[in-house]
């Protein structure tokens, strides 16, 4: 009888899978992973016969590669992810198993661009799992990491990878190098994996003149140029396209071609210096991110003053706002005991694009008035992340209110253009 992770052929009244074996809840339906990288679920009633072909190794060999110590050093840090997967031959699901070594194996092309010069994995998370305690330990290892090499690129899962890209560029001070996070959409078993191109663009930008934390990864759906997107201004805009990471209010930094060639989109970078990279990942764990929407009670800020939390970031609609006087759910009032009891209340754009202005309808007036900070053209998650930094920095309402409204690390774009709209 097969088993989990056996490749079987399996025959119903009309077609012919062939796929491996995973484990199914639903005892009534057999689930294949197909060669193309999707699940099938094939009905038990319909199916004529079930044919064993072969049980896959368990054990995938290592590829050694030889490195060229004369090319640019580099430092690698894996964390998980995707671009960290491979079938577990066991059940046939993908799952973590990669060494991170076996990471230079998926892109041989890298041995001729950069000299891997060292491979850390401070854990190997899904990125849905991953903390602020998960951000602080990638910016000691970056830390320690980039002041010895040229640069340092960090294989990510692509489901928070913007968080820890505005963690980073928070925590990261005096930035001198590039630091270039990337990724896999589709797990590096597939045909369509994008691991490959991604790696080799990370690779060719390491060398490059731009001390931006930033992520790298494809610009369209086929496999010609990769995206270099600031850390504080990207975001996972599709759930499953390999060019999922667009900027947000700002062009990208350039577009890189897997040849090696560079095209400069965004003139307004950090480059190269002879500083030393420090990090401080002090971080205040009790923000939150929260979005309003139509007939939102404002009861729901209680929870937060009750739990003693520091500071609250506020998706608000439109140019900046939430439900006021003329509404059954009043947020006024609510807005006002949580700030008189201690906490940061800040406002980010839940439009993603454009720049909040409370002054130009009442309703913004009157929620500026009670002393929310209005974070003009900051993406949400960013805001989230700069609010724990800076809490996590200073107790001080003055110092906080000016840290917010300081751009710390380009997460406001003073000049929006329409060509950045939906780039």
């Amino acid at each position: 009888m097969p088993k989990p992770g056996d490749q079987i052929q399996v025959k119903t009244k009309d077609e012919i899978f062939d796929g491996i074996l995973i484990p199914s809840v639903n005892k009534k339906t057999l689930i294949l992973k197909l060669s193309s990288g999707y699940n099938i679920g094939i009905s038990k009633s319909k199916i004529k016969s079930i044919k064993k072909l072969k049980t896959p190794k368990k054990i995938i060999p290592k590829t050694k590669i030889k490195q060229n110590t004369k090319l640019p050093s580099v430092s690698l840090i894996a964390t998980g992810g995707t671009i960290s997967s491979k079938i577990d031959y066991n059940t046939g699901a993908v799952k973590s198993l990669m060494e991170p070594e076996e990471i230079l194996s998926l892109a041989p092309e890298i041995s001729d661009i950069v000299h891997i010069n060292k491979i850390e994995s401070p854990f190997m998370v899904l990125s849905e799992n991953m903390s602020y305690q998960h951000w602080k330990k990638i910016a000691e290892t970056t830390a320690k990491l980039i002041n010895k090499d040229e640069a340092v690129i960090i294989t990510h899962g692509t489901d928070t990878l913007h968080f820890t890209s505005a963690a980073l560029s928070f925590m990261l001070k005096n930035l001198s190098k590039p630091i270039i996070l990337t990724y896999s959409q589709r797990s590096t078993d597939r045909g369509s994996t994008d691991t490959n191109l991604n790696l080799i663009c990370s690779s060719h930008l390491a060398k490059s003149n731009m001390a931006e934390v930033m992520i790298v990864g494809h610009g369209e759906s086929s496999d010609t140029y990769c995206l270099a997107n600031r850390g504080t201004k990207v975001r996972k805009c599709h759930t499953s396209l390999r060019s999922t990471f667009r900027p947000i209010n700002e062009l990208p930094l350039a577009k890189v071609f897997p040849n090696g060639s560079i095209k400069i989109l965004n003139k307004k970078y950090k480059k190269r210096t002879e500083e030393k990279v420090t990090a401080n990942t002090k971080f205040e764990e009790k923000v939150a991110l929260l979005k309003y929407y139509p007939g939102a009670s404002p009861d729901i800020l209680d929870y937060f003053i009750e739990k003693k939390y520091k500071g609250i970031v506020i998706e608000t609609t439109g140019l900046g706002h939430v439900a006021v006087k003329e509404s059954k759910y009043n947020w006024l009032p609510t807005i006002k005991k949580a700030i008189n009891a201690g906490l940061t209340i800040c406002a980010a754009p839940q439009t993603l694009y454009g720049k909040l202005n409370p002054l130009v309808y009442s309703t913004g007036r009157e929620i500026s008035k009670l002393g929310v900070i209005y974070l003009e053209d900051i993406l949400p998650e960013t805001a989230y992340i700069k609010l724990g930094h800076v809490l996590g920095n200073t107790k001080d309402s003055k110092e906080i209110k000016n840290q917010m409204l300081t751009n710390l690390s380009n997460e406001f774009n003073d000049r929006l253009t329409e060509d950045s709209f939906l780039y």
